[in-house]
């Protein structure tokens, strides 16, 4: 003890950051993170270029996707990734609002830190304004019927602008919401339920966006095993296999010595017979069509031709278990254990232009988005756009809830928080309105990336907020304000609650920390990189610094 207080004994190595430091340190990390990938935010929003340490580049203005390529090297950074990635998981767009939202929290809480509020005053705060913010949005949803296709195009589209789809989003709006519709189905309560398994992306370079389509059944991308077999079928009995058509090879190291020719011949007319026999038996069952997961010896191959079956060999594991949805076939793991049940009917067909296979089921559904690009870069830049529209469109349909976009839900959220903070006492009161100005960070940013007035627009949006309109939202490219919801520009009100949510609780956790103590340097990783420097430094986000 030394007057009166502990003594901390740590390794040479070891760093400790306290108290305002400690937070300053903390809050000056996860604020990096956030403004990173502010400037994607909106139909204006820039996109970013990420090059790993492999060379590989990523264009994209995705919010978690660019969390998830940066090279981010410190703990409190990794937190805020964390929200994206659960936005993402839960909602499946909004990533980039969280991150924002979580950004702006824990800058104007800094400033009631300054003011000496204490850090669980701040915490509660939040929490009430958090509570109270997601009953808000249930209050100004609207209720959107499952067959309601003109909305869930509009969804669609609001969660395309923006992003590499934009540019053909009518149409891979409509290819979305059909998609959708497609796997839906009702439960015995009167819910609906998306299964989004029955749906797969297949994407193709060398054509433009708009000539995307959406396909009854599965597209392989594989090629017969032999030229001399048949590639189409109006109604096949296919064959799902996870059992290589190969010569069973011994678990042990073995070594055969040979007399005379004879032997030999002995030994390749008994691995022919093997094969045969496997063959024998996929011929037996019936079947017209095999897709293998594994290997198909040569001979095989032979024999299945003479046999008139088209056979797929290393079909991805995916595209395996799709077929087995789409087809409602069990994937046989024995061949020994084979029989006629195991079979589905299909039909199968072969797209030489396309070089694929297209596969329907007789009973069970599934879909297939054939989505075509010019460059690999676009075509996937596209497939993240509408995998994210899947996903709201997906989550509007379960969830039955839409909002209107373009800040308007936040500035109303807003105005009600302001109002509820004269009900709050004590400091709460004020982290309650530090919620509600974080929440119009949002329509701020949309204007900012458009390059309009961010204050005149936000004056006029609260404007019309108190005259009772509360869909009036920012037209980024009329630069006025408008009623977002007649034009079209709607979205999920799961996703806003999610992530009004998952902000509260990420800064609330970075706020709560007062006492940094890191074995080495304050990074994840335990490289090289300076870091960890008291008194509020970035730390180990140097390596943040290289991927941006």
């Amino acid at each position: 003890m030394q007057q009166g207080q502990p003594m901390i004994i740590m390794g040479e190595d070891a760093q400790r950051v306290q108290d305002k430091d400690a937070q300053e340190y903390n809050i000056s990390a996860a604020r990096g993170v956030a403004e990173s990938v502010r400037s994607t935010l909106g139909p204006k929003g820039m996109d970013k270029m990420l090059v790993n340490s492999m060379g590989d580049v990523t264009i994209t203005n995705d919010g978690v996707t660019i969390l998830q390529e940066m090279d981010i090297d410190n703990p409190t950074a990794e937190m805020v990734v964390e929200v994206a990635e659960t936005q993402e998981d839960e909602a499946g767009d909004g990533t980039t609002s969280a991150v924002a939202i979580a950004g702006e929290l824990l800058k104007n809480a800094q400033d009631l830190l300054e003011q000496d509020i204490h850090p669980t005053a701040v915490i509660k705060g939040f929490n009430l304004a958090s509570e109270y913010a997601r009953e808000q949005v249930d209050e100004v949803a609207t209720a959107v019927d499952p067959d309601d296709t003109e909305t869930l195009r509009n969804v669609a589209e609001t969660s395309m602008t923006g992003k590499g789809a934009e540019l053909d989003k009518e149409t891979l709006a409509d290819l979305v919401v059909r998609a959708v519709q497609g796997v839906t189905v009702e439960a015995d309560d009167g819910s609906h339920v998306v299964d989004l398994a029955n749906l797969n992306i297949e994407t193709r370079t060398g054509r433009a966006a708009g000539e995307s389509r959406l396909l009854s059944g599965a597209a392989i991308d594989k090629d017969a095993v032999h030229e001399d077999m048949p590639t189409d079928f109006e109604s096949a009995n296919v064959l799902l296999l996870n059992d290589p058509i190969e010569v069973e090879e011994a678990d042990v190291d073995t070594s055969v010595n040979v007399d005379s020719p004879d032997q030999l011949q002995k030994f390749l007319d008994q691995e022919e017979e093997q094969l045969r026999e496997k063959v024998d038996q996929i011929v037996e069952s019936g079947a017209d069509v095999v897709f293998c997961q594994k290997g198909i010896d040569d001979l095989a191959q032979h024999y299945l031709a003479k046999e008139g079956i088209l056979a797929v060999r290393r079909t991805k594991k995916s595209d395996l278990t799709f077929l087995k949805n789409v087809l409602g076939a069990p994937i046989v793991t024995d061949l020994d254990s084979l029989t006629a049940d195991d079979l589905a009917v299909g039909s199968v067909t072969r797209d030489d232009d396309e070089e694929l296979f297209y596969v329907e089921g007789e009973d069970a559904h599934g879909v297939t988005l054939l989505l075509y690009g010019t460059t690999d870069h676009v075509v996937d830049e596209l497939e993240r756009g509408i995998q994210d529209a899947l996903d709201v469109v997906s989550t509007t349909v379960s969830d039955g809830r839409t909002l209107p976009g373009g800040g308007a839900v936040e500035v109303e959220i807003a105005r009600r928080l302001r109002d509820y903070a004269d009900s709050v006492e004590g400091r709460e009161q004020l982290a309650v309105e530090a919620f509600a100005d974080s929440l119009e960070l949002i329509p701020r940013v949309l204007a900012e990336n458009a390059g309009l007035d961010a204050i005149d627009l936000l004056v006029d949006l609260r404007a019309a907020h108190e005259a009772g309109d509360q869909n009036a939202g920012l037209d980024v490219f009329a630069g006025e304000v408008v009623n977002t919801a007649d034009a079209g520009v709607v979205e999920t009100a799961h996703a806003k609650e999610q992530a009004i949510s998952s902000a509260a609780e990420a800064a609330n956790l970075v706020l709560k920390i007062d006492d940094i103590i890191s074995a080495g340097d304050l990074s994840t990783s335990g490289g090289d990189d300076e870091g960890g420097a008291p008194g509020g430094g970035m730390g180990g986000m140097g390596g943040m610094g290289g991927a941006m």
